[in-house]
């Protein structure tokens, strides 16, 4: 069993959470997956990019975020051009509720000494997620950091090229 697998297995019922990239490719994807490599904020992925994800996060019984990714993936998809902005927000507004949602509170987070070095999205992910769920991210600068803190991650970017 790969090493993958293995963590998989240990956050399976535990839950998973997905950073703001990869869930903003969850969320365009599933408003219209053609528009993965148009829109400048998911251009480095593939179709087949959503499909993986799709897979991954299926096999997880919860998948988790806090309130910054939400607001980064807001922002970020406010890029898109209308009439799509608007269709995708629909979209986005009903995906929100089928993830759990958790709160850092941002005095506490400003208070680490990561927060300096990573902002405020990335250092709560830091903060929530130790020994409590798995990390994915494609965010090759945090997912070096938290192996080296002994967070639970996998880099999205070393599974792709397994699944095309």
């Amino acid at each position: 069993m790969s090493e993958i697998d293995q963590l998989i297995q240990r956050y399976k019922q535990a839950g998973i959470l997905v950073d703001t990239n990869i869930l903003l490719l969850y969320f365009i994807g599933a408003y219209d997956q053609d528009l993965i490599p148009k829109f400048k904020r998911t251009r480095q992925f593939a179709v087949e990019d959503h499909a993986i994800l799709i897979r991954l996060l299926g096999l997880f019984d919860k998948i988790v975020t806090t309130p910054n990714i939400l607001t980064e993936i807001s922002n970020l998809s406010g890029q898109l051009g209308e009439p799509k902005k608007s269709e995708y927000f629909k979209k986005f507004s009903s995906g929100i509720s089928l993830l759990e949602e958790e709160y850092v509170a941002s005095k506490d987070v400003a208070d680490m000494r990561e927060f300096v070095r990573f902002g405020l999205t990335d250092t709560g992910i830091v903060h929530l997620t130790r020994g409590k769920y798995l990390v994915l991210t494609d965010d090759f600068r945090l997912s070096q950091y938290l192996q080296s803190a002994e967070v639970d991650v996998i880099n999205f970017n070393n599974i792709r090229p397994a699944y095309w």
